[in-house]
């Protein structure tokens, strides 16, 4: 199932036929592994779409919301939405049922399908929104008198597909403003094929020609994971694995059943993985921890990664033996966590994209000992950085249509000429390589017009051995000579294990000894004037993003 020539459906039919018994998609289930052949999940897609052309009265262009955890059947309706001649509106399962609504009431979804999971807050959103007149449960093995099942529907499975042009929209995307203005960006079918007919090259470069195992942490609402982990990866005749939890346990479970190859991930989730690893080696042997010291210290002068498998052969067989990397993105790369994962033998690409690029903009495949670049624009796309600023700005076939029903708002970011301004901070080196520095609305403006970004500084405070997470903000002074003048605050969580050995007041005091000289790293205006503890994880997007408006309102700003 790909989509990367002009005729999409003909591409669809093609897939499904070139690798027809080749697993597409799967997940484990109280009855085992389910999994879809490319031929099942083109069956299910077209049984599905069949149903909404004929049985339900729905007409092309009308929207089709999804609601449900990643799995196999999520899949069908993104194709089946497709095929009958819809727009797909995939849902953020973590928002609330006030936050759906006001989505909603802007997609004006006609069709919605669902898991078990969420089934009552789609009936709950269904008596409040006018547009919504089906619901469709899509988990095997559920009944209800009610809401038809996907898996009972008549066995049909040819018919006059409604095809669109490779302008109209493809998919809605909401990023942000779910409780005021709602932000959907409107990615067309030209948009995905052209994403998908840029990334042949650097996969191809980075995995050759075998047809890989994947496994899908990503949440599918989250435009990374539907335009690479679901679109290219079925384009390349790959097999994705979904998992319903993120622990490390469960995660090297399946990497270990499955003999799981390739990745994406959010950075954090290297961190994770990377604090699982330090934690295993602290518990273990000192022979072991001081075996790793020095394996570790010596892969440094190995440039082959098949040695360093051999070297790290217990972690690598903990994770199924085939692991052999990812690409990183949605956050920027902490380098630590990048290099210990290179130096264990496993290779992070890291990556750079927004959903207005639908989103992929480059991946470093070539400049691996450069960690800190995101690589180069992949091919179809233009980068510049404007002088004044810094500000990077993009263009190309894979830039958004533009925001769902706010023309004003697009014309902020899309200009005339067709360039995307990304807000992204940027320098671009003499071979074409990216390096993203910043956000201009994260960017802290002192009083004397010193201008200090928050990412550089959170760089520095991570490495720290105590602290789990930082935020750094500009919060304004209401006193003093320095009135109104913003101030570079740290927001700081201490790591867990401290709160075993220390009291709150000692945590503090360490804390704020161990970021006054961290920062002496950092120019003297850029040093935190202010340190803030809290003692629980700040709040963060479903992929792992600070919530910086919400830190402020936490700390009570």
């Amino acid at each position: 199932m790909g989509l990367i020539e002009h005729d999409f459906y003909a591409q669809m039919e093609g897939k499904t036929d070139d690798y027809e018994n080749r697993v597409a998609l799967g997940i484990r289930s109280a009855f085992g592994w389910k999994e879809f052949t490319y031929r099942g999940l083109g069956l299910l897609s077209r049984k599905l779409a069949i149903h909404m052309i004929y049985d339900l009265d729905t007409k092309k262009g009308q929207k089709l919301a999804i609601l449900s955890e990643s799995k196999p059947e999520y899949g069908a309706c993104v194709f089946a939405s497709a095929l009958a001649g819809f727009v797909t509106v995939p849902l953020d399962i973590k928002l609330t049922k006030y936050e759906l609504k006001s989505i909603l009431l802007d997609a004006e979804p006609t069709i919605m399908c669902v898991s078990q999971t969420y089934l009552e807050t789609a009936l709950e959103l269904q008596k409040e929104l006018p547009s919504l007149k089906y619901i469709l449960m899509i988990d095997e093995h559920v009944k209800s008198k009610e809401i038809p099942n996907i898996y009972e529907l008549p066995d049909k499975y040819n018919a006059k597909w409604r095809r669109r042009s490779s302008k109209s929209t493809m998919f809605i995307i909401y990023t942000s403003g779910t409780t005021g203005m709602p932000k959907g960006v409107e990615i067309t079918f030209k948009n995905i094929m052209s994403q998908l007919d840029s990334l042949k090259e650097p996969l191809k470069h980075i995995l050759g020609d075998k047809k890989v195992t994947v496994l899908s942490i990503l949440p599918m609402n989250h435009l990374f994971e539907m335009t690479v982990g679901f679109c290219v990866f079925l384009n390349f005749g790959f097999s994705v694995y979904y998992t319903h939890s993120l622990k490390p346990k469960d995660i090297t479970g399946i990497m270990r059943d499955k003999k799981v190859e390739f990745m994406i991930v959010v950075p954090a989730f290297l961190k994770l993985l990377k604090t699982g690893i330090e934690s295993e080696l602290k518990n273990a042997p000192k022979f072991t921890q001081i075996a790793f010291k020095f394996m570790y210290h010596l892969s440094k002068f190995i440039p082959s990664y098949r040695v360093k498998k051999i070297l790290f052969k217990k972690i690598h067989d903990k994770f199924g033996g085939k692991f052999t990397g990812c690409i990183a993105g949605g956050a920027p790369l902490d380098i630590e966590v990048g290099k210990f994962f290179e130096r264990i033998g496993i290779k992070v690409y890291q990556g750079y994209g927004l959903s207005e690029t639908s989103p992929v903009v480059a991946v470093n495949y070539d400049k691996r000992n450069v960690l800190a670049s995101v690589g180069k624009p992949i091919p179809n796309f233009e980068a510049k950085v404007i002088p004044e600023t810094g500000e990077l700005w993009l263009r190309g076939p894979s830039v958004m249509k533009g925001y769902h029903n706010q023309p004003e708002m697009t014309a902020e970011v899309l200009d005339s000429d067709g360039w995307l301004h990304t807000g992204d901070i940027a320098r671009i080196d003499s071979d074409g390589h990216i390096f993203i520095t910043g956000r201009i609305k994260n960017m802290i403006v002192l009083q004397g017009g010193k201008k200090v970004f928050p990412e550089e500084v959170e760089a520095v405070l991570e490495k720290s051995e105590y602290i789990s997470e930082a935020c750094v903000l500009g919060i304004k002074r209401n006193f003093g000579s320095k009135e109104n003048a913003e101030e570079v605050t740290a927001v700081v969580v201490p790591k867990e294990d401290l709160y075993k050995k220390h009291t709150e007041k000692e945590i503090e005091d360490i804390i704020k000894a161990d970021v006054k000289s961290l920062s002496l790293q950092l120019t003297q205006y850029k040093r935190p004037s202010t340190v803030i503890v809290v003692k629980e994880p700040l709040p963060k997007t479903t992929t792992r993003k600070v919530k910086r408006n919400d830190v402020k309102k936490l700390i009570n700003v």
